[in-house]
């Protein structure tokens, strides 16, 4: 698992548990290299009118890139549970259960329903999983990566029963 900075990850807010599916620092060290090296060739092998322009596109798509995929919010909100672009109501959200590396692993792989809906980063290991009791919804669960599973299951939990 990837250790991050509280301040990073989880961002205190008065609905109960809010957390930032950011990417590791690693991805960002991996992504400055990969740029470097192809500053490097792209010195050797054009004139500094291309070199540096093609440098200068190569930082920004990285940093769209990595930014845009961390910027995923999963959020405990008084009237939905947030989970990237997806809310779910109260009304339809079922149990929440905390999911260990090993238990996650088996529910993105042999015991996946392909009716679900996921929000997955390989860079976190453990996840939540929500049914859902919405008859109309052919979705069975939501699968939801978190840093925190117990903390967010809880907080999923806990507002069930106050919007009840």
């Amino acid at each position: 698992m990837t250790a991050s900075s509280p301040e990073s990850d989880e961002l205190p807010t008065s609905t109960g548990f809010r957390e930032r599916l950011s990417v590791p620092v690693r991805w960002w060290a991996l992504t400055a290299l990969f740029v470097g090296s192809l500053w490097l060739a792209f010195v050797v092998s054009t004139p500094p009118e291309v070199s540096w322009p093609s440098t200068a596109i190569l930082v920004v798509a990285g940093v769209a890139l990595l930014t845009s995929y961390g910027s995923a919010v999963v959020e405990v909100d008084a009237g939905v549970l947030v989970a990237g672009r997806a809310r779910l109501d109260w009304a339809h959200c079922g149990p929440a259960v905390p999911l260990d590396e090993e238990a996650a692993r088996r529910l993105r792989g042999v015991d996946a329903d392909p009716r679900a809906y996921l929000l997955l980063r390989p860079y976190i290991r453990t996840a939540v999983r929500v049914d859902v009791n919405d008859p109309e919804d052919p979705t069975p669960y939501w699968m939801i990566s978190s840093r925190h599973p117990g903390r967010l299951a809880a907080a999923i939990n806990a507002a069930r029963r106050v919007a009840d």
